[in-house]
């Protein structure tokens, strides 16, 4: 079956398709939409992480997982050419040069695409979550980074990694808490029994626990699986509230220095992190209101997948608006004309 549009009469708007595609820590997931109104057709999804080596995110292990799946979503679309694509991907700022170097001729090769947006999945997400508004979006999970825009350029925070940065993400919850954990363990003050109770009961006892931590390759998850453990003792325990309070206060100032100056941008919360619920929620909604009270808090229309394919379909329409970024957001055949 050919994806590829006739040369002669040029793509038919309503039967043009769209692929996003979302690349995490977890797996990949690719979506097949209609270009003219971003409708999911359908969604394929691999739990195996696109490999990174030496030469940053590999574009042959990406292509060889997105291909075949985009060839099977398009099969009961026969003769309906896929005219753009976006991808999203973890780390595509700084790992990404393969991805931008082979990822165009290669979408070309296969489907005759003439439109490729690159994004960081930080950007995927904002898509999701806001479309094309002005305002700032806080992505939090394992890690926690936050995006602005005022449609003009692009401000980020954090996102630093759990050694540098992600303050207020799970792993830094999670560390936070086994910190407070073996503080009581060693009689300490800032300790919490309560936080070595839970910590104990999930990891074994505190004296082993820096060996069952440290040889681990997924430490930041390690850390974060904690984090639901401190959200639990917080209502009870001074030390853990506190802990959520702080993570609180790393949120919003991350939120406070991306987000547009001036009234009537929306600020949103995306991940894992927010299903915490109020112990973390309501300290960081008072956060949010004493530091940007010009600001209107948005619930995220969609999650990063729905982010790509919203990029994809207003990069075939013409009606993209968030802006490029050499690392950010790079969009590939911006030339064409659009459908």
């Amino acid at each position: 079956m050919s994806l590829v549009p006739s040369a002669a009469s040029g793509p038919d708007p309503a039967e043009a398709l769209v692929v996003g595609v979302d690349s995490g820590g977890s797996g990949l997931r690719i979506a097949l939409a209609g270009a003219a109104d971003g409708t999911v057709l359908g969604v394929r999804s691999s739990r195996e992480p696109v490999r990174t080596g030496p030469a940053g995110i590999s574009a042959g292990h990406l292509l060889a997982q997105v291909l075949p799946a985009v060839r099977a979503l398009a099969e009961p679309h026969r003769g309906r050419p896929v005219v753009a694509v976006a991808v999203g991907a973890a780390g595509m700022a700084t790992l990404g040069d393969e991805l931008r170097a082979e990822l165009p001729g290669a979408f070309a090769e296969a489907w005759g695409v003439r439109r490729l947006a690159l994004a960081a999945d930080a950007v995927t997400a904002y898509a999701g979550a806001l479309g094309q508004r002005p305002g700032a979006v806080v992505a939090g999970g394992t890690g926690m980074i936050a995006l602005g825009t005022d449609l003009a350029s692009w401000r980020r925070a954090d996102g630093w990694g759990h050694l540098l940065g992600d303050c207020g993400s799970g792993a830094w919850i999670g560390r936070a808490g086994l910190e407070a954990a073996l503080r009581a363990y060693d009689g300490r003050s800032g300790g919490s029994a309560a936080l070595l109770a839970r910590a104990e009961k999930v990891f074994g006892p505190a004296a082993g626990l820096p060996g069952a931590l440290y040889p681990r390759t997924d430490r930041p998850a390690v850390l974060a699986s904690f984090a639901p453990e401190v959200g639990r003792c917080a209502a009870g325990d001074p030390v853990a509230a506190d802990i959520l309070a702080r993570a609180a206060r790393h949120v919003a100032e991350a939120a406070e220095a991306v987000c547009p100056a001036g009234p009537g941008a929306l600020v949103a919360l995306t991940g894992g992190l927010f299903k915490m619920g109020d112990p973390l929620l309501v300290p960081l909604r008072a956060e949010l209101a004493r530091r940007l009270p010009e600001a209107r808090t948005a619930v995220p229309a969609g999650d990063p997948l729905a982010g790509a394919v919203g990029l994809a379909a207003a990069f075939a329409t013409g009606t993209l608006r968030l802006p490029q970024d050499p690392t950010m957001l790079r969009l590939c055949g911006g030339d064409a004309p659009a459908l």
